[in-house]
């Protein structure tokens, strides 16, 4: 396959994904987009976590949050947390309580019953997201997976899903990407509105 032919398939893919996804996953996005209403109503904060490609979209939708996702629309800055971001307390967690807590330790404190905790991960498998998801399950904390293929073992951690029926990573995070963009959209609208 020559080079054209490939590009025009990587764009096929995903235009294929995202009918699939706005054909088959509204009900789990307004699901995603009440859970985080409810937290930010209550004093609440969003955290979000992942590695890699996942740790910058954790990044980029707490920023979304914090600071403003559509520039027609002046609203407060929302609470929302990216665990990923402090490389200190990345380093000082892996060194003292090893790489699958990096993201549980923190969470445990500066969460609290009522938020939600967003839990990115293409495989489903990444143990320091499946920690942060049991740990906030443990504290009442609202489960978000932003995943991929069958979902893994993060799907049973989760109160809602965001599932990418794709096992091609790029895949995968294109769509987190456009699904973390309408969560946010459609709850800047909701709380704006409100």
């Amino acid at each position: 396959m020559d080079e054209a032919a490939l590009f025009a398939t990587i764009m096929e893919e995903g235009a294929l994904l995202r009918r699939r996804l706005a054909a088959e996953a509204a009900d789990a996005v307004i699901g995603v987009v009440e859970a985080c209403e409810r937290a930010i109503r209550g004093g609440g904060r969003l955290f979000f976590c992942g590695n890699g490609g996942s740790a910058a979209d954790a990044q980029h939708l707490a920023t979304e949050l914090l600071i403003r996702l559509r520039s027609a629309v002046e609203r407060p800055s929302w609470p929302a947390i990216a665990l990923t971001l402090d490389p200190t307390a990345l380093t000082a967690g892996g060194n003292d309580y090893g790489f699958d807590e990096v993201f549980a330790r923190p969470l445990s404190g500066l969460g609290r019953a009522g938020d939600v905790l967003f839990g990115i991960t293409t495989s489903g498998r990444s143990p320091n997201v499946l920690r942060a998801l049991e740990t906030a399950r443990g504290m009442g904390i609202a489960t978000v997976g932003m995943l991929g293929g069958d979902g893994g073992p993060a799907l049973a951690l989760c109160d809602h899903a965001l599932l990418v029926p794709s096992r091609v990573t790029a895949r995968v995070q294109e769509m987190h990407i456009t699904l973390g963009h309408a969560v946010m959209e459609l709850l800047e609208d909701r709380l704006v509105r409100a």
